[in-house]
């Protein structure tokens, strides 16, 4: 069995042609296969996997026909001659074929049976190995086929391979002829554009022949010729192209002759305009000053006839402007000259006709007010008007031309301004500042941006009337301010009080009651500012204190906010000073009286203090003008107390702001805090101080019992007197309960005490009961003293 496997072919047949590996990835690359090919691939392998069942064979090698395996190895064996079979069914008829394996000779040695079982053996080893075999063999014919392919396939890579490198050698050719012809256009193309190039500069260079040949054509005319502004334009161009450009040869020369075209062709339009507004004037003048010309005719005359010239200059002019902007120190004295002619030629026209309405105003019996309203009236008609009429010529010059507005304004203002400030009537001199605001007011803007032309509106903008009425509005402030600071010397400061205007409580009897005729007219005549300032009833107010706040009315909307707030606080100091002095001399008949005539009037002048205040801040008020009224104000000076009424609860309402109060306020505060404190002890003192002095030294149960008496009969009757006189001098009900709820608040302390110490006696002495009021008792004493205010005391306090 060694024997016969040693001489099997081996299964490891390489290929004698010699082939690079291949991965997957590269086969599939290179040799991508169709649909037609991927069928016969899956066909072939189908084929491949139907393998027929190999069949055993006895045959030899060296057999070619296949042979039957016998069933035993002795059971045809040929006995050669002698020989007997050992059993009947070994004799054979002689005629039998004989079997390859069966020995020639009868086997009579143990050599030969060794022989013939070694024959016997090889071929029962090679009947078993016969399909291993075939199998084999079929693997060689395959690998045969593969080695075939494999070759066929190197030469068809070869092929391609040269194929490859005949295309690349072509590829490389062409890039190369490619490359020569693209350089070829390039030049081709560098040549055209620099030639384009040439012909291009020499284009601004041959303009200046054109430009000088034109400018060289006589006559005035020239500038109204259609190749004119086109020979502007272009060499305006060409400046600025010489000007970025200076490297070239000879262009400084080109560049100085081009502006020097450029200066002539801006003097022509210069002598057109001058010229065409010569003969304009002139003939107008001639018309103006002959005999029954019209209103409508000078109008059409002085407006009409240049507003049809304009239409014909205005684009020359035009391009002078623009260019004189850019410019400016070669045109803008040709410029200045246009504007110069301009408004002399406007000035001489109008002069007469100015001075003539001028003295129909009648300027020296006419009144301060009415001359002011008609003469700034007609001035600003006669400066719009002019202003539109500049727009149609110009578009630049904006400060010429209201340097030349403001000398038409000059001839009003010569006569204006000597009665402005020699005006000695404070109300005639705010009237005239209203009359100049309003013209200031009223004055129609005109949108800039949506003017057809747009140069001329972003440059000229609209007129501002406010600009020439300012001088006039400032005279009249300054005369304002200087005549308002002499009425505060003179009527405030120095004022001297008559016996009628300290006929306090009398002048508040005799006023209780509706809002009187004078209440009505004042109110009328004070500015929004101190609407809801202070008490209703003003001819009750100390004169002071009413001059005080029509000065500050007639001033607040006339005069800067700086200027008004420095004499608002001078105003509210000395009038401050007048009351002082005025509660002292009311002082020597009744210092109660006294004091709450100072509470009264500075609470008003605190509301005014404050007024003025949020004017300066634009403070708007949160809930309308009276939302923070004098309930509020006292209850806010009250709450800040420390040494009022030790002992006293008082919480201030809420929505009190914590305001930074300027000098006259805090003087105004400390005087009211200490006027205030005066008339609730005044009103409070007569009943607590006989029970504080019981509580500080001994005493006796009778003594108390007597001393309640007197409390209750002081309360009836000194208490309800107090109380009466603080609400008529406060007559607004929850401004008075804050003082009554401080005064009652006192009271009830003070007999607080005076009951724990009047019991503890009692009890020392044995008497029982004392007979003293109750928290309840008192409430309700007190209450009924205090009247049907009481709910809104309670109010003011909570």
């Amino acid at each position: 069995m060694a024997a016969g496997r040693s001489n099997t072919p081996a299964l490891n047949i390489r290929s004698p042609i010699p082939r690079s590996t291949l991965t997957i990835e590269e086969w599939e690359a290179k040799a991508p296969l169709g649909d037609v090919e991927i069928k016969s691939v899956a066909a072939m392998k189908a084929a491949c996997e139907l393998r027929p069942v190999l069949q055993p064979s006895v045959a030899f090698p060296e057999e070619t026909g296949p042979a039957s395996r016998p069933a035993t190895p002795l059971q045809r064996v040929k006995l050669g001659p002698g020989s007997r079979p050992s059993t009947p069914l070994a004799r054979t008829p002689a005629s039998a074929h004989a079997h390859a394996l069966h020995p020639g000779q009868p086997v009579q040695t143990p050599q030969q049976f060794y022989d013939w079982f070694a024959l016997i053996d090889r071929s029962v080893a090679h009947s078993q190995e016969a399909h291993f075999r075939q199998h084999l063999l079929r693997v060689s014919e395959h690998l045969d086929m593969c080695d075939r392919l494999v070759s066929r396939i190197d030469q068809v890579d070869a092929e391609v391979a040269g194929m490859m490198d005949a295309w690349k050698s072509v590829e490389e050719g062409g890039k190369s002829l490619q490359d020569a012809s693209r350089k070829l256009l390039d030049e081709r193309d560098r040549l055209v554009e620099l030639q384009g190039a040439i012909g291009t500069t020499l284009e601004y260079f041959l303009e200046l022949e054109h430009a000088t040949r034109l400018l060289n054509h006589p006559g005035e005319s020239l500038v109204l010729q259609t190749d004119f502004l086109y020979m502007v334009e272009r060499v305006d161009i060409c400046i600025e192209f010489l000007k970025s450009h200076r490297n070239y040869k000879e262009a400084e020369i080109y560049l100085l002759r081009f502006q020097q075209c450029m200066t002539r062709a801006m003097t022509l339009i210069k002598m057109y305009f001058v010229g065409s507004l010569r003969a304009l004037t002139q003939d107008v003048s001639r018309r103006l000053f002959e005999q029954d010309v019209s209103d409508t005719a000078q109008m059409h005359l002085l407006y009409t006839r240049f507003t049809t010239v304009s239409g014909q200059v205005s684009p020359l002019l035009g391009e002078l402007e623009r260019r004189a902007r850019v410019h400016p120190d070669e045109l803008g004295a040709l410029l200045a000259e246009c504007h110069a002619a301009y408004f002399s030629a406007r000035k001489n026209l109008l002069v007469s006709r100015l001075t003539e309405q001028i003295r129909g105003l009648d300027p020296t019996r006419t009144e301060l007010v009415e001359l002011t309203r008609a003469g700034c009236s007609y001035l600003k008609q006669i400066c719009t008007e002019e202003f539109d009429l500049y727009r149609t010529f110009f578009s630049s010059g904006k400060e010429r031309l209201y340097q030349y507005l403001e000398t038409l304004c000059d001839y009003l203002y010569d006569d204006l301004r000597p009665r402005i400030l020699h005006e000695p009537r404070l109300t005639v001199l705010c009237e005239v500042c209203t009359v100049l605001q309003a013209l200031m007011v009223l004055d129609q803007p005109i949108d800039d941006e949506i003017e057809e032309d747009g140069e001329k509106s972003d440059e000229l903008g609209r007129l501002h009337i406010q600009q020439l009425l300012q001088m006039v509005l400032q005279d009249a402030q300054t005369r304002l301010f200087f005549k308002a600071q002499s009425v505060i010397q003179s009527e405030i400061r120095y004022y001297t009080p008559t016996a009628q205007d300290l006929a306090y409580p009398d002048k508040l009897v005799a006023t209780q009651g509706t809002p009187t005729g004078y209440e009505i007219r004042e109110k009328q005549s004070t500015s929004r500012l101190f609407e809801g300032a202070g008490l209703n009833q003003r001819e009750t107010w100390f004169p002071t204190v009413s001059k005080t706040v029509w000065v500050l009315s007639q001033l607040h909307d006339f005069v800067q906010p700086a200027i008004f707030n420095d004499l608002a606080q001078e105003a509210v100091s000395l009038c401050r000073a007048s009351l002082l002095n005025a509660a002292d001399s009311l002082g020597t008949k009744s210092a109660f009286d006294g004091q709450l005539f100072l509470v009264r009037h500075l609470l008003i002048l605190r509301d005014i203090a404050r007024n003025v205040d949020l004017a300066q801040k634009d403070e708007p008020r949160a809930g309308g003008a009276d939302s923070y009224s004098m309930t509020d104000t006292l209850s806010s000076v009250l709450s800040r107390t420390s040494t009022l009424l030790p002992g006293a609860l008082f919480t201030s309402l809420p929505g009190i702001r914590a305001e930074q109060l300027s000098d006259a306020k805090r003087c105004i505060d400390q005087d009211l805090k200490r006027a205030c404190e005066t008339v609730i002890s005044t009103a409070s003192e007569p009943l607590c101080a006989p029970l504080r002095a019981f509580t500080g030294r001994p005493a006796s149960a009778a003594e108390a019992a007597v001393l309640d008496e007197a409390f209750r009969s002081a309360c009836a009757r000194d208490l309800r007197a107090s109380l009466s006189r603080i609400r008529l001098y406060v007559p607004d009900v929850r401004t008075a309960g804050v003082l009554v709820n401080h005064a009652r608040g006192r009271v009830e302390d003070a007999y607080s005490a005076f009951r724990l110490a009047a019991r503890q006696v009692g009890a020392r002495v044995g008497a029982g009961q004392t007979g003293l009021l109750d928290n309840e008792s008192l409430e309700k004493i007190l209450q009924e003293v205090c009247g049907e205010d009481t709910g809104a005391v309670g109010g003011a306090s909570n």
